[in-house]
């Protein structure tokens, strides 16, 4: 007998950020394929360089270190409910290896790195609309999936933080191509995907129809500042061109 569980609850990958083989820093990743091309491993820019996104400070205060690999928590592809920690190499000598949004460069905060073909691990891709933050408005109910400081369900399913829409989703806010939301969302949850969840089935009998019941409208990169609630999503339509010009590379 399965166990009943909602799709994007393994669909969210805890991540660990390492600098040579210590652990300095938790967050969140997912994979995510366009219309056309490959399926990429999603994270926060600010994840893989180790430094805040807008100041270049350290995240790491008390270690002073950046991190050279990801350590993240694959599905296995033996069974759902079990999880594969797979390292990913951040550097190939000096030069980054994940890759960046084709206009925006370093000033995105978020990126893509190629998922290591391995027959240990299955991916769970969310196909990315590049047209669904077109979908929602303001006060609307969204869904942060990720792992606030770091907390698990079981052996890695992911943390479900709700709240609301809380700019106009199809204006640019800060004139960058990201919207607002209104949730309580901390440390560990950068690098999640950003749902609007319509139903729950079982992943394991119906996984084609569970794929469609939530929607990716992007990725969260934290508060606006600490005092705050205001969370920052990227919206998916970047996140698309991103992906479509990692598969050109």
């Amino acid at each position: 007998m399965g166990f009943r569980v909602s799709q994007p609850s393994f669909q969210s990958l805890y991540v660990e950020m390492q600098a040579r083989g210590n652990t300095i820093g938790r967050g969140t990743a997912f994979v995510a394929v366009a219309e056309v091309g490959d399926a990429f491993l999603l994270t926060n820019r600010h994840i893989v360089t180790g430094r805040h996104q807008d100041t270049g400070a350290l995240l790491s205060e008390t270690t002073g270190a950046e991190p050279d690999s990801l350590l993240v928590w694959h599905n296995a592809s033996t069974e759902l409910g079990h999880f594969v920690p797979v390292k990913v190499p951040l550097y190939k000598g000096d030069s980054p290896l994940w890759i960046e949004h084709p206009e925006l460069g370093a000033d995105a905060d978020f990126v893509a790195l190629r998922v290591p073909a391995r027959p240990d691990i299955k991916v769970y891709p969310y196909r990315a609309n590049a047209l669904a933050h077109m979908t929602i408005e303001p006060a609307q109910t969204v869904s942060v999936v990720g792992f606030p400081f770091g907390e698990r369900t079981g052996p890695s399913f992911a943390v479900w933080s709700t709240g609301f829409v809380a700019s106009e989703p199809e204006i640019d806010h800060g004139g960058r191509p990201v919207f607002l939301i209104d949730c309580r969302s901390r440390s560990g949850q950068s690098g999640s995907p950003v749902i609007l969840h319509h139903g729950y089935r079982n992943a394991v009998a119906e996984a084609k129809e569970a794929e469609i019941m939530s929607e990716l409208l992007g990725i969260y990169s934290g508060r606006i500042n600490k005092e705050s609630d205001l969370g920052v999503v990227w919206k998916v339509y970047a996140i698309v061109e991103l992906l479509i010009h990692a598969t050109m590379i």
